[in-house]
């Protein structure tokens, strides 16, 4: 049997519409007329204002951190320690600290009540990751951060299309960053996207994504700082220090197809989940996710109790079987055991956070995507469910 983590994710359909564009006289390649279109539908269907494409969901997070910096200035970031390297790092990058506090076994997003608990004056913004397809937004947490007017930066990399309380995912947050990386909800290859209500904010993210230039930010903010620096040739003023994060025209070109079916293909995944949580065995493996609006590309398999025995089997039996999987689930599990926040973090601060721990060792997830069979899913529970168990031995 062969079950990637994901397959047929750029079909044919994608690549003519390459073509075509290639063919079409002389296209432009680099950032141009595409990159805009596909940032004017990824808005109107997302219901924001204002979106940048940039070349990856970890550049997403570079230039919004940077921003964020910018804006508010020095302090800490409220992050989650379940989450992609890139989150965490977008952190450090822009001279903030990490703030961690441990995870919801219902969505693995961040645990609301730890996060409002760490909150102070100097909390510049709560980075909250949605993982895997899963709503981690409380109204406690988002009346919270109202109350004490703290911005809330959504990571909805891994939940394109998901909702909380009927409103999409990504339009919470005074930013919200999306990846478009191949095994995603959709791809463009590589790719990301930062949404924003925030027309100041898309003016800072429009120069940091291209060296800091003004000109990117539009003609309103190139004309205020050409009048200010007559000095300067108004075509290169740069006004931040900034990145190269560009993306292309072939990259937006595959965005623009693939958003036509994003909601099909979600609908498919939904569908796929539930089947997957009906058929899993509850005492062995956890099934009571906090699935309302959620949507998701992977089925996350965490065994229900700290099982090393039963833990092994589950990995003998995917790979015996050609099912691909990742330990820990999201980003390769506890962020905080991670070799590059030695000296950020001090180990034995390890012990407060048990849950992002259990899912470390005890979680994987397991591709979904929209032309899984059916019947493939239910042989893949009763395969689970018939594995021995560690504490019946």
């Amino acid at each position: 049997m062969s079950w990637p983590l994901m397959r047929n994710n750029i079909p044919r359909e994608d690549l003519d519409a390459v073509v075509r564009f290639l063919s079409s006289g002389d296209p432009v390649l680099t950032q141009s007329r595409q990159v805009e279109l596909f940032e004017q539908e990824w808005s109107h269907w997302l219901g924001v204002r204002h979106s940048v494409f940039v070349n990856s969901g970890a550049s997403a997070n570079l230039i919004t951190m940077a921003a964020l910096r910018h804006r508010f200035g020095p302090g800490e970031v409220i992050v989650p320690p379940l989450t992609w390297v890139s989150d965490v790092a977008s952190v450090l990058h822009a001279g903030l600290t990490p703030v961690f506090v441990d995870i919801d076994p219902r969505t693995l997003g961040m645990d609301s009540d730890q996060a409002i608990a760490k909150l102070s004056p100097r909390t510049r913004a709560v980075f909250l990751t949605h993982v895997l397809g899963y709503d981690a937004l409380t109204d406690r947490l988002l009346d919270a951060l109202r109350d004490r007017r703290v911005p809330l930066v959504e990571d909805v990399c891994e939940s394109h299309g998901a909702t909380h309380a009927g409103r999409k995912l990504g339009t919470f947050g005074w930013a919200s960053n999306f990846s478009f990386y191949y095994a995603h909800h959709m791809s463009t290859i590589e790719g990301g996207m930062v949404s924003t209500d925030d027309a100041e904010l898309c003016a800072v993210l429009r120069m940091l994504r291209s060296h800091g230039m003004t000109r990117e930010a539009g003609p309103a903010v190139r004309d205020r700082y050409t009048a200010a620096h007559s000095d300067l040739t108004p075509d290169f003023i740069f006004a931040l220090p900034g990145f190269n994060v560009r993306s292309t025209e072939i990259n937006a070109v595959i965005g623009r197809a693939q958003l036509r079916r994003l909601d099909a293909n979600n609908a498919r995944r939904r569908e796929h989940l539930a089947l997957f949580l009906k058929h899993l065995d509850p005492a062995r493996y956890v099934t009571d996710f906090h699935v309302e609006g959620s949507c998701n590309y992977a089925f996350t398999l965490v065994l229900r109790h700290p099982d090393e025995t039963l833990r092994d089997r589950v990995v003998a039996a995917l790979r015996e079987h050609g099912v691909e999987f990742r330990r820990g689930t999201s980003g390769g599990g506890n962020q905080l055991r991670q070799p590059y926040l030695r000296g950020v973090v001090d180990p034995a601060d390890l012990a407060r956070f048990p849950r992002v721990d259990h899912v470390h060792f005890f979680g994987f997830y397991i591709g979904n995507y929209p032309d899984l069979e059916p019947e493939r899913i239910r042989w893949l529970c009763d395969m689970l469910n018939r594995l021995p168990s560690g504490n019946r031995a």
